[in-house]
C-alpha cells in the first residue's frame, strides 16, 4: 500500500468511551451537542443554572444514552470551580469541554446598562476561561498525541458580522470568545488539548425565539441554504470536532450558519 493512500478509519466519528461536559446543555444549541455526543458513544454531563431544568433535561437525554446533570450558575468563579470538581470527581480525565452556557442582552444603545455587559461578559467570556482553568488538568489527562482532549467554544456569528439587533455586550464577548479559543489553541496544543469555537447562526433555540418571531423569514431568505439550523446540525459539527475526524483541527472558527455571514453582501 502506498504511503499516501488513504484508508477510512472504522471509528472515525466514534466517541465511545470519551467523558464529555456540555455547559448549558439543557436546552436549545447545548441540547442538541449533548444528545449528538451521546450518540456517538460518549458518556455526558450537562449543567445549567436551574435544578429543574436539569432534572426535565436529563430525563429527555437518558434515552440516548449515559447522562448526568448538574445545577449550577456558571457567572460565579467559585461556581465554575464547584462544577470543576464535581465533574473530576466522576472521572479524573475529561476528554471534551463544550463552552456553550450563554447570555443574551438586547437594548437600544442609549438604555444600554452596566449591568448587561457583567451578566453578559462573566457567563459568555470568563466562564469558559474560568472553566478550562480548573478543567485543565483533567483535559491534559485525557489528551495524547494521537487523540487530543477537546475544548469546544460556542461563539456566535454576530462575532462575525453585525447583526441588526442592538446586542452590544453579547456580540463583543462572543468576538472576544473567538480569540481566547485562538489564544488558547495555541498555548494548549502542545499539551494535546484543541481548542476550536463553534458560531451558530440561526438556530430555533430560547435566546433566538423573539428574533426569529420578528425576522425569522427575512433571517431564512438571506441565508444561501434558504433554511434554518437543524438540530443534526450542530450535533454534526460537534461530533465532529470532538472525534478522530477533528483530531487535526485547532484555533478554528467554524460559522455554522447556512452561509450567512461568509457571503453577506453590503446593505
Amino acid at each position: 500500500m502506498a504511503d499516501n493512500q488513504f484508508t477510512a478509519h472504522p471509528d472515525l466519528f466514534d466517541l465511545s468511551g470519551k467523558y464529555a461536559l456540555v455547559t448549558g446543555g439543557t436546552r436549545g444549541i447545548g441540547m442538541m451537542i449533548a444528545r449528538g455526543l451521546l450518540q456517538a458513544g460518549a458518556r455526558v454531563i450537562v449543567s445549567s443554572r436551574k435544578a429543574d431544568a436539569c432534572a426535565e433535561a436529563q430525563q429527555q437525554l437518558s434515552e440516548f444514552g449515559d447522562v448526568q446533570a448538574i445545577p449550577a450558575d456558571l457567572s460565579t468563579h467559585d461556581e465554575c470551580r464547584r462544577l470543576a470538581d464535581l465533574v473530576t470527581g466522576g472521572s479524573e480525565r475529561l476528554d471534551i469541554l463544550v463552552n456553550n452556557a450563554g447570555a443574551m442582552w438586547r437594548e437600544p444603545l442609549g438604555t444600554f446598562p452596566d449591568e448587561a455587559w457583567d451578566t453578559v461578559l462573566d457567563l459568555n467570556l470568563k466562564a469558559p476561561f474560568w472553566l478550562v482553568q480548573a478543567l485543565l488538568p483533567a483535559l491534559r489527562r485525557a489528551g495524547t498525541a494521537d487523540d487530543p482532549a477537546r475544548v469546544i467554544n460556542i461563539g456566535s456569528i454576530a462575532a462575525i458580522h453585525v447583526a441588526e439587533s442592538p446586542n452590544y455586550s453579547y456580540a463583543s464577548s462572543k468576538a472576544g470568545l473567538h480569540q481566547l479559543t485562538r489564544v488558547l489553541a495555541r498555548e494548549l496544543g502542545p499539551q494535546h488539548v484543541t481548542v476550536n469555537a463553534v458560531a451558530p447562526g440561526p438556530f430555533p433555540s430560547e435566546m433566538m425565539t423573539a428574533t426569529l418571531e420578528v425576522i425569522g423569514d427575512k433571517i431564512t431568505a438571506k441565508a444561501p441554504l434558504r433554511r434554518l439550523g437543524r438540530d443534526d446540525d450542530m450535533a454534526g459539527i460537534a461530533v465532529f470536532l470532538a472525534s478522530r475526524a477533528g483530531s487535526y483541527l485547532t484555533g478554528t472558527v467554524i460559522p455554522s450558519d447556512g452561509g450567512i455571514a461568509t457571503t453577506a453582501t453590503g446593505t
